[in-house]
């Protein structure tokens, strides 16, 4: 008799990281793997309210609790995610305490004898751990190979060191320029950041291999250089949105929303095609009020509709300044723009037929639902690789309109002016090289499709990699 194959998830504990490794844990489920995913207790609820549907369907995935030695490692009790972490010089408390999970996951392991481990890019201690045990470590990326690479060449070439606008030395295609500004903090300087990122790249090329949320035909060039100058193995399997889109609640992915689904597309199902710019930055930007302003102030000169998700903050004295103008921006704005505050139904809004544009920070997840609905994008990167996926879309892909953000800067981006964001929004949505890019999008949305098919790439590699994980799995047992 076969035995069932069994991986253990291990996400960082980030809704940018948790989402995709969720998906991924019920993508293998529906091939017959059984997925157990390592929650922290203030994740676990979500991950198992998400699973639920896949679980009524007969896919076996599990999640096991581990305790987060949050006091221990000096943050505040209870602090298991990085969106509780307090303040961002306290992060390198966060991920000390990350460290600290060596020997609990090692209990896991031992208790539950799985046959691999995916664990997350920002936990490389992760591959020692799992040589302990015998099984293979493999990396799961929440970002294209494209970004991977280029990322890659900037750590072992430096060419920042040398001038401050470059291109990327030995990297394939098109002469992809960069300048000191865009580059990480960590990269620029040595911070505490510094030896996680490089231990996380090496660990790339010590591990078993690395799954890409992508698909090879989006980045097949990047994706051969990954493999073939750099030496890494790669799965490419994505989008995994697509593959796992009857198993999960699309409004369910990620947090509660803070609108009615209905009430969302209702408003949309009134507009006409391709004639709503949707205006979001993640999980993590962290805009002032100024910057704010000039959002409302360009949708509002720019003449098109919008659906507009301003995050929200704890109750503060800023936090009710900025509800009065924006109470007044909503009024002048009514039937024209719909302005959500918190979390939104993202899947659903992009899929719908009304959205012709995304105002995006550039991260890979929504990156990828956009081109996965065949939305174009105005590309706003604010900090960790996002300039490089700006890269990828503005220049290589050509479905992407910069919105002009020159500066890496951690969670509150570069300044940009309302004039800027007007022109980019009109560019996205109106004329015919709106019209080239949209059609452009929709036929990577079309192959995107294809990929995840029986016979297609993304679905290839899936097989390939169970096969061979089960393989080893059998070898081991014997």
């Amino acid at each position: 008799m076969t035995q069932q194959l069994h991986i253990f998830f291990f996400p960082i504990m980030a809704h940018g990281h948790s989402i995709p490794f969720i998906d991924l844990a019920i993508l293998f489920a529906t091939k017959g793997v059984k997925s157990t995913i390592i929650a922290t207790p203030s994740n676990a609820p979500h991950i198992k309210k998400v699973t639920h549907k896949a679980n009524k369907l007969g896919y076996q995935i599990d999640t096991l609790v581990i305790k987060f030695p949050a006091v221990e490692a000096g943050l505040p009790d209870g602090c298991d995610d990085i969106d509780k972490v307090p303040s961002l010089d306290m992060m390198p408390k966060f991920f000390l305490a990350a460290e600290m999970l060596k020997q609990p996951l090692s209990d896991l392991l031992k208790q539950h004898s799985p046959h691999c481990l995916v664990a997350d890019t920002f936990f490389p201690w992760t591959t020692e751990v799992a040589a302990m045990f015998k099984i293979p470590r493999i990396v799961f990326h929440g970002t294209c190979v494209f970004s991977l690479s280029a990322t890659e060449h900037v750590r072992l070439y430096q060419p920042h060191k040398s001038k401050e606008t470059f291109t990327i030395p030995n990297f394939p295609g098109d002469d992809i320029k960069m300048t000191t500004a865009e580059l990480q903090d960590y990269i620029k300087q040595e911070t505490w950041q510094t030896k996680l990122f490089n231990d996380s790249k090496e660990t790339e090329s010590k591990c078993f291999g690395v799954i890409v949320n992508s698909f090879y035909e989006l980045e097949s060039v990047y994706a051969d250089h990954y493999t073939d100058f750099l030496g890494r193995r790669a799965w490419h399997v994505g989008p995994i949105s697509l593959s796992t889109k009857e198993v999960i609640n699309k409004a369910e992915r990620g947090k509660q929303s803070s609108i009615e689904e209905d009430e969302c597309l209702k408003w949309l199902q009134s507009k006409d095609r391709n004639s709503v710019v949707y205006i979001c930055f993640g999980s993590s930007t962290n805009f002032d009020d100024s910057q704010l302003k000039e959002i409302a102030k360009g949708l509002e000169a720019s003449g098109q509709q919008f659906v507009w998700v301003v995050r929200k903050e704890k109750e503060s004295n800023d936090e009710k300044g900025k509800e009065n103008w924006l109470l007044e921006f909503e009024k002048r704005m009514e039937g024209r723009g719909l302005v959500i505050r918190g979390w939104a139904p993202q899947v659903l809004i992009l899929e719908n037929e009304a959205i012709g544009g995304f105002v995006t920070h550039c991260g890979w997840n929504s990156i990828l639902e956009s081109v996965t609905a065949g939305v174009p994008l105005i590309t706003w990167p604010v900090a960790a690789e996002q300039f490089y996926n700006e890269k990828l879309l503005v220049e290589v892909l050509k479905i992407g309109v910069s919105v002009g953000a020159r500066k890496w800067k951690r969670l509150t981006g570069d300044f940009v002016k309302s004039e800027a964001i007007e022109k980019a929004v009109k560019e996205i949505m109106v004329g015919e090289k709106a019209m080239e890019m949209r059609n452009r999008t929709k036929r990577f949305a079309d192959m995107a499709k294809k990929a995840v098919e029986d016979g297609g790439s993304s679905e290839s590699h899936l097989n390939a990699l169970i096969g061979e994980l089960s393989s080893i799995a059998m070898k081991t047992c014997k």
